[in-house]
């Protein structure tokens, strides 16, 4: 009996221990260290597998900003983000109520949504026009994991959210505000698929604000990056990586001269980093068309310090704010010892207009703005902080915002692996991109892909809407959406029953009213001239809004490395990814610049989540 019970114990220990030498044989290569490849090391770890982390830069993190702390909604909005927090023991703040729903800075007056309908009834009346149309084109898409479903959804993807705009004849402050707050969720409207916007208008819909900004993350997202790097094992900083071989076996990634190895891999960089790794065997034309031509949407975050408030009402002047003076969104954030911070994101083209300057001339024009409205900002002034996610070679953007026609082409291409490789990052979450939360959802399942394919699950390839069959289709739906009026006609003609109108072209007196300098287009009220996009229809960006801009990345703790054997296998040559360009991809024949007039800025379906590490 007792024999039979140290045999039985035995049968015991070697299947425990063989099940763990199985899991210690499995090996993957995460490449990124934002918090989408964090989480895929940190569940594949998890998992039993080994896992080494390259990250080009020196610290972890990705895109994380350079507020103090950041929004984040609750786990009603942002499930995954809180299930971290929570397993971390990561802290938050409740968010007052005060600050819960975004405010406006009117040529340098701050207005509550309360304010605005007391105060400027006619800009609040144009905002509330603005979100109910919004609404009634996020209702027409069914399903927000297929917005081109049918040719009428798919036409809009061939448009642009500044079109779109156009026809609402808004007026000019409502205007500038919407402007302003798509340009600093999304990007520049005139370069963002109406079709996006929509879907993404879908996916917030019956959200409030106060859910989506419910609490506040002390030390913004590095603090949870930083969580994760503390319970990874292998981490390589300062590791660029400049080649990937594939082969039946396994997955080489090279850095430099140097060679790792393992079973799979998940990629987890922003496109435009992806496109300069030579991949062997190399992408399809599809993925390399992605990686040149999908939009991003540009900001550049700037923290202006002060060693005192020099506005009115400390209690009142915080939280989200959005200007139509060209200076971005606002964020207040209450600095030590009775000091503030003030955060400005500068998005979309004010963006790119001021890539070719340097950071102190960047703040110099913002202070100029700032010194207009409250004269005492240049004394309480004691120093800054930049951030140019639009200059950083790695980056090219701050986070997806899809442009026209790029939906029908792009739309969940990176969901699926390439042979051995998984993909992770904002831009591959179909849901939540540009967040934290997409980041988080993308790596979960990037690691649960990599365990399918150990698993000897195969994916089928990503495949493309039928661009012919549906361009064609959409076009004569657009037609029939003309003649019939009805739901078209109330979204692009304001409410009219008539049917659209054709876009008004824009006039010459408008394009040279109050043309001022370089800084006057760039920081002035009129927000009426654009700059030029690409040759694609214009489109208007709506990112989520960030949730208080992310906090400054301390550089990770690197962890003990692993020793990995170098790449037996020489990469044969692999056609690079064509560069990314900066602008939006060719798309459909470009349409007709229509005016810029300012957008209204609150907008009830827009993503407020933080965004994405």
């Amino acid at each position: 009996m007792a024999a039979a019970w140290v045999r039985l114990c035995a049968l015991v220990l070697i299947g425990v221990s063989s099940g763990a030498a199985l899991a210690k044989d499995k090996t993957a290569i995460v490449v990124g260290g934002g918090l989408a490849g964090l989480t895929a090391a940190y569940e594949l770890q998890a998992k039993g597998w080994q896992v080494t982390l390259l990250e080009a830069k020196s610290g972890m993190g990705g895109r994380s900003g350079l507020a103090t702390s950041e929004w984040i909604g609750n786990s009603k909005t942002q499930p995954v983000l809180n299930q971290y927090l929570e397993r971390f023991k990561v802290g938050t703040l409740a968010a007052p109520e005060f600050v819960r729903t975004p405010g406006y800075l009117i040529d340098g007056e701050y207005f509550s949504a309360t304010d605005l309908v007391a105060k400027q009834p006619a800009t609040a009346e144009a905002l509330k026009r603005y979100e109910k149309t919004l609404d009634d084109l996020a209702r027409s898409i069914e399903d927000p994991l297929n917005p081109a479903a049918n040719s009428t959804l798919f036409a809009l993807d061939q448009m642009n959210v500044s079109t779109w705009l156009d026809k609402l004849q808004l007026p000019a402050t409502a205007r500038q505000l919407v402007n302003q707050q798509i340009r600093t969720r999304y990007d520049e409207p005139s370069r963002l698929s109406l079709l996006y916007f929509a879907q993404q208008s879908r996916v917030y819909r019956n959200v409030s604000d106060r859910d989506l900004r419910a609490a506040r993350l002390p030390g913004g997202s590095p603090v949870l990056a930083q969580a994760f790097v503390k319970q990874l094992k292998t981490i390589k900083t300062s590791s660029p990586v400049t080649a990937i071989v594939q082969d039946k076996d396994g997955v080489t990634v090279k850095v430099g001269a140097v060679g790792y190895q393992a079973d799979y891999l998940v990629m987890a960089v922003p496109l435009r980093a992806l496109a300069k790794i030579q991949m062997t065997p190399g992408l399809d034309n599809q993925h390399l068309a992605a990686l040149k031509g999908t939009n991003y949407g540009w900001r550049d975050q700037l923290m202006l310090k002060f060693k005192n408030p020099v506005w009115e009402s400390r209690a009142r002047m915080s939280g989200e704010i959005f200007s139509n003076t060209g200076l971005g969104m606002l964020w207040i954030e209450p600095a030590l010892k009775g000091g503030a911070n003030v955060v400005i994101n500068l998005s979309g083209d004010n963006a790119r207009l001021l890539q070719a300057f340097g950071d102190k001339q960047m703040v110099d024009q913002v202070l100029i703005r700032l010194h207009a409205f409250y004269p005492q900002a240049r004394g309480a002034f004691t120093g800054y902080e930049v951030r140019r996610y639009s200059t950083d070679a790695g980056m090219g953007g701050a986070y997806l915002a899809y442009g026209p026609g790029q939906i029908s082409k792009y739309w969940r291409l990176w969901e699926r692996p390439v042979q051995r490789i998984a993909f992770a990052g904002e831009h591959t979450d179909a849901l939540y991109p540009g967040t934290l939360e997409g980041a988080l959802r993308s790596g979960q399942r990037a690691a649960g892909q990599v365990q399918d394919l150990a698993a000897g699950k195969s994916f089928d390839p990503a495949k493309a809407a039928p661009v012919a069959a549906a361009a064609a289709a959409g076009a004569a739906g657009a037609v029939a959406a003309k003649d019939k009026g009805g739901f078209f006609s109330n979204l692009f003609g304001g409410g009219s029953d008539k049917a659209p109108a054709k876009a008004e072209p824009v006039k010459v007196e408008e394009a040279k009213q109050d043309k001022p300098g370089f800084f006057s287009r760039l920081f002035g009220g009129a927000d009426k001239p654009e700059v030029k996009t690409a040759p694609i229809a214009k489109a208007e960006e709506v990112a989520p809004a960030p949730a208080a801009a992310p906090a400054p990345v301390a550089p990770a703790p690197v962890a003990k490395e692993e020793a990995v054997k170098p790449a037996a296998t020489k990469p044969a040559p692999a056609k690079p990814a064509a560069k990314q360009a900066h602008k939006p991809a060719a798309k459909p024949a470009p349409v007709k610049k229509a005016t810029a007039k300012s957008e209204p800025a609150k907008k009830p379906v827009v993503n407020s989540q933080a965004k994405a590490g």
